[in-house]
């Protein structure tokens, strides 16, 4: 290859990893804008405003928008456009059932793999969480999100790239959407709090059967109190 052509590919490929960079900068800051009710449930986007507001390209955003779409916080619609997904309560009992069956394996498999460092990083977790709820009065304990979330480091310990994919991608950031813009009266901060101890030392002791057992029925009563909602909300209408 000439040295003229060398210099012609490398401003190509600075070019594409430019592009790249946008497309997953404002991926981000579209899965931070739905999950927090900024586009809400049910909202039209529109890709001209969105391109005009964040000043992008329409190579960059079309990438943007498959990657939210494909996270499940967009749908199209025929004749109408992209649209921000709506969250029923029979959707959550679903997303949270499978939740139970798959975080309880990634828990279990997380005994096998995680080390101890990981292990130590948990515990100083989770006394920041007790520190904050004690603080908030466990107003905002569910906005955890990230490297600072609880379930997500479990699952990331599990070492299973199908579990990771499976529950921090379109899972993770529905279930994000929810505990943001859901009324938060039916939560259990406090019990939440020692149930995620008691899966702690069941990391520590490397029991898996019971770190399993104990993550199916964290989850489980999560559903439980949507299925409650869901309940009491059909007996308000009849």
């Amino acid at each position: 290859m000439s040295l003229l052509s060398q210099k012609l590919q490398s401003v190509d490929n600075l070019a594409t990893e430019k592009e790249g960079t946008k497309s997953a900068s404002l991926t981000e800051q579209l899965i931070d804008l739905i999950v927090k009710g900024e586009y809400p449930a049910g909202c039209k986007i529109s890709e001209a405003d969105v391109a005009k507001r964040f000043g992008v390209s329409r190579g960059p955003l079309r990438e943007a928008m498959m990657r939210v779409e494909a996270l499940g916080l967009v749908e199209r619609i025929p004749h109408v456009g992209a649209r921000v997904v709506e969250l029923s309560q029979e959707k959550l009992i679903d997303i949270y059932a499978v939740r139970e069956a798959l975080e309880g394996m990634a828990a279990r498999l997380a005994c096998l793999h995680i080390s101890d460092e990981e292990i130590l990083a948990l515990e100083k977790l989770l006394e920041t969480h007790q520190q904050h709820i004690e603080e908030v009065d466990g107003e905002s304990y569910f906005h955890q999100q990230g490297d600072f979330d609880f379930h997500y480091r479990i699952i990331k310990a599990s070492r299973n790239s199908k579990l990771i994919s499976l529950l921090c991608g379109e899972l993770y950031h529905l279930l994000r959407m929810y505990r943001y813009q859901s009324q938060r009266s039916h939560s259990r901060p406090q019990q939440a709090l020692q149930e995620h101890f008691h899966l702690l030392n069941a990391l520590k002791e490397r029991d898996g059967e019971l770190a399993e057992l104990l993550m199916r029925r964290h989850i489980m009563r999560s559903r439980q109190l949507i299925e409650q909602k869901l309940t009491q909300d059909k007996e308000k209408v009849s």
